[in-house]
């Protein structure tokens, strides 16, 4: 069987593709303060540029709207088909076994923060839509790759793009699993603080959807006072000016997994618990302890809850204590699509109220869900069961969060594959060399399927 134009072209432009993923990944597109023209930081910006350049190179119109969000385009129609990806990435963490922000090359894999999360998708779609648009295929409908500059933090990307830009008639976001995703779990940030004299400082966390992988924390006991108390946990403990300092490295991983991770703040809350803190310390660490323990899914909050969408996932993501109290502590949720976001908010602050914490904000993503009969679901599926062999495949249910959620006709469409850990949201995030090309083939059979005429 001859090879599709599509694959040719992509295979034939393949080191410029593995070129373009390194160019930028070499970004660190993490969010930043904001600068003229650049709303979360100079960082994303100049990776937005980048990419934008890299869309004009590929023969496809490209427009930056006001730092914000991207685009790339091609094609004619009245309908317009989205290809929803993300620049920016997570803080990279400790661990790692090559240098986060460098695109390294080893035993065909290439490494690097955002290689699978989600610039590596990204770069796949635009080379995608080149590959459709140099095989002169005949559109039916428009085709749009948006680069969103926000997605791991507040989603001001889309905010945006929403604001000037009509939203496309239907889309999919390469930022989840294969082989689709059509029901995505509700997310709920809270943050908690409490005002109480302190002697202790503790700090655990950098985002709300990473499990911490380090928590550290200064307490007005001896490190010989300690010591009975640290049982099996992996604890560094060393003297310090106000009795001593000790520091619990866990695991990182995606919110949405948590069992992928080791929780590091879980862990300290377990220590601090058993310690002979002054009164009211030992109050509170003890009721947090209580509320958290190890869990990953609520038990012991009383919100673990099983549908057809999923379990609840509970990530106790933040905190921050020092002397004036509880600064913040911070949880993300992702929960079945049968619950209601205020209500599990609403229980979790009763459970918490006994250590003196009032509830301070409250994030809520709602859940999505799209039918498995559409004509988007049933057209990815057999682009993905075509191009793999696979019969019959079956759409998802996830707890992560993708782009897909700002459309009513949107799923999620790759690029994770069954059994493969690409350590998203983790150190020494990979992606082979022969998926990402992959990749861009599946992501231009979607295309065609979506946006062309048979």
């Amino acid at each position: 069987m001859p090879m599709k134009q599509t694959d040719q072209w992509l295979q034939e432009h393949r080191e410029e593709l593995i070129a373009s993923l390194q160019t930028l990944v070499r970004f660190p597109s993490t969010k930043g303060e904001p600068a003229p023209g650049a709303p979360f930081g100079p960082a994303i910006k100049d990776c937005l540029t980048a990419a934008m350049e890299l869309a004009e190179q590929l023969g496809l119109t490209a427009k930056d709207l006001d730092g914000y969000v991207g685009y790339a385009e091609a094609g004619e129609g009245e309908e317009e088909l989205g290809v929803l990806a993300h620049l920016d990435v997570v803080a990279p963490g400790n661990g790692w076994r090559f240098p986060p922000y460098e695109g390294f090359i080893e035993d065909g894999c290439i490494y690097g923060r955002g290689v699978m999360d989600d610039k590596g998708p990204a770069v796949a779609a635009l080379f995608a839509l080149a590959a459709v648009k140099h095989s002169g295929a005949k559109f039916r409908r428009r085709v749009r790759v948006l680069l969103g500059c926000d997605e791991e933090s507040g989603w001001g990307c889309m905010d945006h793009y929403a604001k000037v830009e009509k939203l496309p008639d239907l889309a999919f976001s390469p930022d989840a699993d294969y082989p689709l995703v059509n029901s995505e779990k509700g997310i709920l940030q809270v943050h908690f603080a409490g005002q109480f004299p302190s002697q202790l400082q503790v700090k655990a966390g950098i985002k709300s959807n990473v499990v911490p992988d380090l928590a550290q924390a200064e307490l007005p006991l001896s490190p010989e006072e300690v010591a009975p108390k640290l049982h099996h946990l992996p604890v560094t403990c060393e003297p310090s000016p106000a009795g001593c300092r000790l520091g619990i490295k866990g695991r990182s991983a995606h919110a949405a997994h948590p069992e992928q991770g080791d929780n590091a703040l879980q862990a300290m809350l377990e220590l601090l618990a058993r310690l002979p803190l002054p009164q009211g310390d030992a109050e509170v660490a003890k009721l947090l302890h209580q509320a958290f323990a190890r869990d990953i899914h609520g038990e012991s909050l009383g919100i673990d809850v099983t549908d057809a969408s999923g379990q609840t996932t509970c990530n106790v993501a933040m905190l921050d204590w020092d002397h004036t109290g509880i600064r913040d502590l911070c949880l993300d949720l992702r929960l079945p699509l049968g619950l209601d976001p205020q209500d599990i908010a609403q229980k979790i602050a009763k459970a918490l109220a006994p250590a003196g914490l009032t509830l301070t904000d409250t994030r809520i993503q709602p859940g999505h869900f799209v039918p498995a009969d559409s004509e988007l679901v049933q057209a990815l599926l057999r682009v993905y069961g075509d191009r793999t062999g696979q019969k019959d495949p079956k759409p998802l249910a996830i707890g992560g969060g993708t782009y897909a959620r700002c459309i009513p006709n949107a799923v999620a469409f790759g690029c994770e594959r069954p059994g493969l850990d690409n350590r998203i949201h983790q150190p020494n995030e990979f992606i082979p060399l022969d998926n990402l090309l992959d990749d861009a083939c599946m992501m231009a059979d979607a295309i065609l399927a979506l946006a062309c005429q048979p």
